[in-house]
């Protein structure tokens, strides 16, 4: 159906790059891009996992400011791409808030520039999108990548971008940019 696909990008659980569990920082880019990107290819929301308070807080400044404020008011595009952005506090409660939403579970998707037994094609899952009415979660991960528990309770886990290359460190927001024109672009 391609009309109930949400996005997330995971602050925590991820991993650095010493494979130690942290929390990233926000980046005002991450906001701001991957929330016109999610307009762009008609994501029903785009949800923020952020659970350090501070940049919880930081990150519903800013949304508010282009969804109720002032910079809505004179950008009007960026109050569209920000319509349906929001923060919460782990990958948990996007899960509940959908299946709320949706009445079922999504189908969670998770992203890596690794491949795993579980791997699905972008063509594969475009597919299945395309013909399923269930709603998808697509997690990005920030930092060094999903931690492995959030890799195993998904139900695939997308191809990498770039499979066979040396260098596979893309921003966040370009993999998403992306990820949803393979998925979601024009056919």
């Amino acid at each position: 159906m391609r009309n109930n696909i949400y996005l997330a990008l995971v602050h925590y659980p991820v991993y650095n790059k010493n494979k130690e569990v942290v929390c990233t920082s926000v980046t005002n880019f991450d906001i701001h891009d991957i929330s016109r990107s999610c307009r762009t290819y008609d994501i029903k929301e785009y949800h923020l996992i952020i659970p350090a308070i501070a940049q919880k807080m930081l990150t519903e400044r800013i949304i508010s400011y282009w969804q109720s404020g002032i910079g809505g008011n004179f950008n009007k595009n960026r109050e569209e791409a920000f319509k349906h952005t929001c923060v919460l506090e782990t990958i948990e409660k996007s899960i509940d808030k959908i299946a709320r939403e949706n009445n079922r579970d999504p189908i969670i998707i998770t992203t890596s520039a690794r491949s795993f037994p579980n791997s699905i094609s972008f063509s594969a899952l475009s597919k299945k999108i395309k013909n399923d009415d269930a709603p998808y979660l697509l997690l990005f991960g920030t930092g060094w990548g999903l931690i492995d528990e959030v890799m195993e309770m998904s139900t695939f886990i997308l191809d990498p971008i770039r499979k066979n290359t040396e260098y596979n460190h893309l921003s966040v927001r370009a993999a998403v940019a992306i990820v949803l024109d393979r998925l979601l672009g024009e056919e």
